[in-house]
């Protein structure tokens, strides 16, 4: 195992390019399962979720070739194999497996999903879904399974807005009889991007990306070529590290719509965001402003941004309130934070922010993936050398970081765990 190293105090300037989206990849890639013929994927992050849902989709009977960002998947042979348990621990976007299988094979066995630890996430949604669908859903031994003899459309109407439940929807209702309505329905760019998937796969959709969406089932979809959209979370991070620490920072590959409530808050700091086609360029070193957020369902403050944002926080003048409406153990980087100097505290679903904190670099742990960001966002800004482990969370979502760290000017290396430190974290 391994620990990321950050020397503090170095300014960014230069470009960054942003991969393709983790949270559309880990969807399109199960989606492919339920077409009859061979699915490209390109602009695939190069992250450890990817080769999971690989290994994954080969368990099953898949073909899957991946290399230099595409993803290359014959469903022909798959079949509706068991996966209670192993992979699928790994990684939350498992459970998009249970609305794609149920599509295609109208039955599936997929243990309940791992990935961060964020609290209690429940798939009471996706679950009533797919019993509006007609099929019959138990837990049996922590795995879930999911029968039907046939499934046919109805009308859904989720109790909360759920980018989760309103894709596995969409992937189970799309090879189902007759019309389904998802009503509250999640519009996130991710939405969109695996409905143009599916679209393009032959599923008949319309009203992707607004509250209600309507899909027409068909009997068959065929293989397609698929393009993802970028990362607006990456994106979102690089702009925070950018206002950080950064000179005048290119951010390549970007939907600027995708990020404006980023952008939004940024310029409320007082940091200067320019906006072009599909690049943004930030300015920061000016002394911050603090400003209080609140995460809220898209096109909303994005919840996987928080974090990061509260090591941002740190360094603004005054103070500044951070309330995570969409989940409440989202908290666990201020500890860490504190650790480094940082005068946080939480009160309930809230953390409070008092700014021009002097970080110092410290030993520190990611819990999750963007709690991960947050920490190597403040090891950027304090003195002497942050030791992050953990790094297992960070490889999920962020491709070749320190690669791309490094070439805007930071020193960030990476090395082995010590046999102490390999203790410590056997114990934890």
């Amino acid at each position: 195992m391994q620990k990321l190293l950050i020397e503090g105090g170095h300014t960014l300037e230069g470009t960054v390019s942003i991969s393709g989206a983790k949270n559309s990849a880990v969807a399109l890639i199960p989606a492919a399962i339920l077409a009859d013929s061979a699915v490209v994927i390109d602009n695939l992050p190069v992250i450890s979720d990817v080769d999971l849902l690989a290994e994954l989709l080969r368990e099953i009977g898949g073909d899957v070739d991946l290399g230099n960002q595409t993803m290359t998947i014959h469903p022909e042979k798959m079949v509706a194999m068991p996966l209670p348990n192993g992979r699928v621990k790994k990684l939350r976007a498992s459970y998009y497996l249970m609305g794609a299988m149920l599509g295609k094979f109208k039955k599936a066995v997929i243990g309940l999903p791992g990935g961060c630890n964020l609290g209690p996430r429940p798939i009471d949604q996706h679950i009533k879904g797919f019993e509006a669908l007609g099929a019959q859903v138990t837990n049996e031994q922590g795995a879930i399974y999911l029968r039907a003899n046939e499934l046919r459309g109805a009308k859904i109407y989720l109790d909360v807005v759920s980018v989760g439940a309103t894709i596995n929807i969409m992937l189970a209702a799309v090879r189902a009889k007759g019309r389904t309505i998802i009503e509250n329905a999640a519009k996130e760019p991710e939405i969109i991007d695996v409905a143009t998937l599916l679209t393009s796969m032959g599923a008949k959709i319309k009203g992707a990306g607004t509250n209600v969406i309507r899909i027409d089932g068909v009997d068959h979809l065929q293989g397609c070529r698929h393009s993802i959209i970028p990362d607006r979370i990456e994106a979102g991070t690089y702009m925070i590290m950018a206002a950080a620490m950064g000179r005048r920072v290119h951010i390549d590959n970007v939907i600027p719509t995708h990020l404006e409530s980023v952008t939004a808050k940024l310029r409320e700091m007082g940091t200067t965001v320019e906006e072009y086609d599909d690049q943004l360029i930030i300015s920061g070193l000016d002394a911050k402003k603090g400003v209080d957020i609140k995460t809220l369902v898209y096109p909303g403050f994005p919840t996987d941004l928080q974090q990061p944002f509260t090591s941002l926080l740190t360094s603004a003048e005054g103070t500044s309130i951070v309330t995570d409406t969409i989940y409440d153990a989202r908290f666990k980087h201020v500890d860490e934070l504190r650790r480094m100097g940082a005068s946080v505290k939480v009160e309930g679903r809230s953390s409070i922010v008092n700014g021009k904190s002097s970080l110092q670099g410290a030993k520190v742990k990611a819990s999750d993936l963007r709690a991960g960001a947050a920490l190597v966002i403040a090891g950027l800004m304090a003195e002497g050398i942050t030791e992050v482990s953990g790094l297992e969370h960070i490889d999920r979502g962020y491709e070749h970081l320190e690669t791309k760290l490094t070439r805007l000017g930071a020193k960030v290396w990476r090395e082995e765990l010590t046999e102490e430190e390999l203790e410590q974290v056997k114990q934890s």
